[in-house]
């Protein structure tokens, strides 16, 4: 295969699963890791992807994927933190669960559960969980951001600010090398924050293409959060720097 017609796929994997791994395309294209390492450092200095220990991921550069891109990457590895988030959750309890493609992945893996109070800024996750009798469903109102469904603005956060919660689980853009939560809208930024602090314990969903991504607005640090639900084990440096954190990382 010609390189560029091999780096052309190899931005076609990354655009639909989110982070690429060197041994797994040099195992697919059937060429030896170092014409990998090559064609990824190649397309990061052309400024569609970044480097991380052992792959790549796309570049933070190109900005906020839009909805249905969100949606459709890597689906399977959302449906695993899903399912495993939502076994964290009890019966009985209130929680906030708020804008993201992964967190609707833990709305789907909750509609067998019972006695619960969701509060929610995603019209998505409200029409999700509104297949099941069980759950009692307040979504926070505000302004609507059409491309995902999201309530955002001063009302939300009144909202929010009505309600003690036992669990948020929440969703962000990237997770950088500091271990700080990030996204790009400023409002989503303020919503989130507001979340963490009226809640007991805080679940961060975040699949392996957030990892190492940076976007400009800080949520807070995931040492505020209980724990993280990943895909794919972190990448070293930033184990050991979570080591020192009383947050537990579950990979299913």
């Amino acid at each position: 295969m010609l390189s560029r017609n091999r780096k052309s796929e190899i931005l076609q994997i990354a655009q639909s699963e989110g982070t690429i791994r060197v041994e797994d395309l040099a195992r697919r294209f059937n060429v030896a890791e170092q014409t990998i390492r090559r064609d990824l450092s190649q397309l990061s200095d052309a400024g569609h992807l970044e480097r991380v220990h052992g792959g790549a991921i796309l570049s933070s550069g190109l900005g906020n994927l839009d909805y249905v891109q969100r949606r459709n990457r890597n689906t399977q590895g959302k449906a695993l933190i899903g399912r495993e988030c939502a076994r964290h959750v009890p019966n009985g309890s209130t929680v906030f669960i708020n804008i993201g493609t992964t967190t609707e992945a833990v709305a789907r893996e909750m509609l067998t559960h019972t006695d619960l109070l969701v509060v929610t800024n995603s019209l998505n996750t409200a029409n999700i969980l509104a297949a099941n009798p069980n759950i009692e469903i307040v979504v926070a109102g505000g302004s609507l951001r059409r491309t995902d469904g999201g309530l955002l603005g001063n009302l939300t956060t009144q909202v929010v600010d009505l309600f003690k919660f036992d669990f948020a689980i929440i969703s962000c853009a990237g997770i950088d090398a500091d271990l700080d939560l990030l996204d790009f809208d400023f409002q989503e930024v303020r919503a989130t924050k507001s979340i963490i602090r009226q809640s007991k314990s805080a679940f961060v969903v975040a699949d392996s293409s957030k990892i190492l991504r940076s976007a400009p607005g800080r949520i807070g640090n995931l040492g505020d959060a209980d724990t993280l639900f990943t895909d794919a084990p972190l990448p070293g440096e930033m184990s050991a720097r979570l080591s020192n954190l009383e947050t537990s990382v579950v990979v299913p």
